[in-house]
């Protein structure tokens, strides 16, 4: 690849996407070549082979097809040999995806207006080409499909996995390595978010964050794709989760209660509209606008804690992952240090890691969030449909908060506990269903590597600053 194009790519200033014309915006595959057929699971890999799972040869080659490509996994040519390494970001001295650099991607085709295939070959595999980044494709199945996968894959055979879907993919992803017995060494694999789903709030934060306009559909995908193209690496949160029946689950992104929830997953049915599923979930639940009895507390980020509860949440034996240190057993009071919130009615909760919601929602404009610590929202009872309205349309472009609403709260904190007292409403987390029982979380600090658009959190956001109290918006 030549050294002009591989600076450009890592070097590109966040800007507006190129002009119509532009080759790589077009998804030019000029200098590609065809390769023989697709290879199967467990199959020596080869950048003449695409790895897949699900679909059929015919899905592969029409998608490829009707983007005018191949379906090969071409990029810089590469052999199962000696390789350069990147350092271990887990040691902190690493923030670069290898030159050679290749990738498996999970994709999802029938993830959002079910095209992610399509777009694959359209948008991404050109730019990767041009990058001289070698991929496996595996399409997933059913629900779950990528989870599993991720159990059992020999990880080292790839420097990032890929996921390419909405947000529901990537928390299978991440909640798959993290049940493998080698899960501190598995979740530091680095993951990418290329968006094809409905809501993409993850990689709509990523966009935001390398700096690039906030854009949706093929924009954003594109945007994404150059973020890998780029190779850079940053470290991020990861919230952990524990519900009264024992289970416990990590996210990547976000946990609702109530509206938010509700809207996600009674939208379901309206997936081929894309975006607008939301749009319109949102006014079917704003006629029949719902109130949610419960009790919210929480540990407020830059408190000073006096030391590790004398007894830690404990979980089945069989559970693995970070301890988490600030959680006591849910059949407890929360710790005297914790805020517990006077109100019990609410119209919604929301946890959410990163700037974005969802493409079009630009939920957290406050900024980002400190290494171990998540934004936390809700809404009280009482807030008119036609204020809750308002707040949701100024939240396209993060002006939520300059509506000064009193039955807004929002608290930076680094846990949280949610009991529901009258058994109404659903747990979304990362856009998948939970049975609506107690839950409680805690952040962990720069848990999970993602490629994104600078290799360093922003100045200021360092662990164990201290963050401004609850208020009301």
């Amino acid at each position: 690849m030549p050294a002009h194009v591989l600076g450009f790519l890592r070097n590109r200033t966040p800007l507006p996407l190129a002009a119509p014309g532009d080759p790589a915006a077009a998804g030019d595959d000029a200098g590609t070549s065809a390769a023989p057929t697709p290879g199967g699971k467990g199959e020596p890999l080869s950048p003449h082979r695409v790895a897949r799972l699900g679909g059929t040869d015919k899905e592969l080659k029409a998608g490829a097809a009707a983007a005018g490509s191949p379906p090969t996994a071409l990029g810089a040519p590469w052999q199962l040999e000696p390789r350069d390494e990147v350092m271990d970001p887990a040691g902190g001295g690493g923030s670069l995806l290898p030159e050679r650099c290749r990738v498996l991607v999970l994709l999802n085709p029938r993830g959002g207006k079910g095209k992610a295939l399509q777009l694959f070959w359209s948008h991404v595999q050109p730019l990767l080409a041009q990058a001289g980044i070698s991929f496996t494709l595996m399409l997933t199945e059913r629900r779950n499909h990528a989870r599993e996968l991720v159990q059992g894959l020999e990880l080292g055979r790839w420097d990032a996995l890929v996921v390419m879907s909405g947000d529901g993919l990537m928390f299978e992803v991440v909640n798959g390595l993290m049940e493998r017995p080698d899960w501190e060494t598995a979740i530091r694999k680095p993951l990418c978010s290329l968006p094809a789903g409905s809501g993409n709030a993850l990689a709509a934060s990523l966009n935001h964050y390398a700096g690039y306009e906030q854009v949706t559909n093929e924009d954003l995908l594109t945007n994404c794709t150059l973020l890998l193209c780029r190779r850079l690496l940053e470290p991020m949160n990861l919230l952990s989760l524990q519900t009264a029946s024992g289970l416990r689950l990590f996210s990547v992104l976000s946990l609702s209660w109530g509206f938010i929830a509700d809207v996600d997953l009674e939208s379901e049915k309206f997936r081929r509209l894309g975006e607008l599923r939301f749009t319109l979930g949102t006014f079917l639940r704003l006629a029949a606008l719902r109130v949610y009895r419960g009790r919210l507390a929480y540990l407020p980020a830059g408190r000073g804690v006096p030391g590790v509860p004398a007894s830690p949440a404990v979980g089945r034996q069989d559970q693995q992952g970070p301890t988490d240190a600030h959680l006591v057993p849910l059949e407890e009071p929360v710790p005297a240090h914790w805020t517990v919130v006077p109100e019990q009615d609410f119209v919604l909760v929301l946890a959410l890691l990163h700037s974005h919601l969802g493409s079009e929602m630009f939920a957290a404009p406050m900024g980002r969030s400190a290494a171990g610590t998540m934004h936390l929202f809700y809404v009280r009872a009482g807030v008119s449909r036609a204020t809750l309205l308002r707040l949701f349309l100024a939240m396209e472009k993060g002006r939520h908060l300059e509506q000064a609403c009193p039955y807004l709260v929002y608290a930076p904190v680094v846990a949280f506990r949610l009991e529901p007292k009258d058994g109404k409403g659903v747990f979304a987390a990362d856009g998948e269903l939970l049975v609506s029982e107690a839950v409680q979380g805690q952040v962990h600090a720069n848990c999970i590597w993602m490629v994104s658009g600078c290799a360093e959190p922003p100045p200021g956001q360092k662990p164990g600053r201290g963050s401004p109290p609850e208020k009301p918006l």
